[in-house]
């Protein structure tokens, strides 16, 4: 029996998993459970009524864009962010009050939608590089495999193999490990987009 089923198994399980995700998913790919969604739409997370053509420039106003970078921050929690948005809201001349929020919550969606691309690549990227790695591994256990079988195999050369394999192999398996974690980061931001847009959208029913 071969010494190296662990390293098997564990390259057995993703490729199982790899396949269920692309089931799920347009993108065959993509290595999250959660399914793949290139780009936000507005629609998805927006409930009021249908913005004006000013809310695409935020970014025209220093401040709108300022405000609008500190809220996307998942660092900043969303009751603190809610007293930011709460407070920019009172500053504001009130013939102005609803353009000026729609165009923050324009700020907040389109840097949250750049920030969630850039991560949707990033893991893509991660993924391609964990292929890669699942195909060195098995092409080393077989090479190990065959070493072991060989009537004048160098033992301390295959202890030195195997002892590189299993390094290797623990690393491989903590990137799967990390994986789970990193593929919840866009649907988080998500749940920020959409928490923020809701405090928006109240603010402004207030005003």
């Amino acid at each position: 029996m071969s010494r190296y089923l662990p390293v098997i198994a564990v390259l057995a399980t993703l490729s199982a998993a790899s396949t269920a995700h692309a089931a799920a998913n347009t993108d065959p790919e993509w290595p999250c459970i959660q399914r793949k969604v290139p780009e936000l739409s507005i629609g998805q997370v927006w409930t009021g009524e249908e913005l004006a053509e000013t809310a695409g420039q935020w970014n025209r106003d220093p401040r709108v864009s300022d405000l609008a970078a500190e809220l996307v921050k998942r660092s900043n929690p969303i009751e603190n962010a809610r007293k930011q948005i709460s407070d920019y809201a009172v500053t504001l001349p009130k013939d102005q009050m609803h353009e000026k929020l729609e165009q923050l919550f324009m700020g907040v969606f389109d840097k949250i939608n750049i920030e969630r691309g850039q991560i949707i690549s990033g893991i893509a990227r991660y993924a391609e590089k964990q292929r890669q790695l699942a195909a060195d591994l098995r092409r080393k256990a077989a090479e190990i495999d065959k070493m072991r079988t060989a009537a004048d195999a160098d033992q301390t050369v295959l202890a030195r193999n195997n002892e590189q394999l299993t390094w290797e192999t623990r690393v491989f398996e903590e990137r799967v490990q990390s994986l789970t974690y990193v593929c919840e980061v866009p649907t988080l931001i998500e749940q920020r987009l959409y928490s923020l847009s809701k405090i928006i959208g109240e603010v402004m029913q207030k005003n």
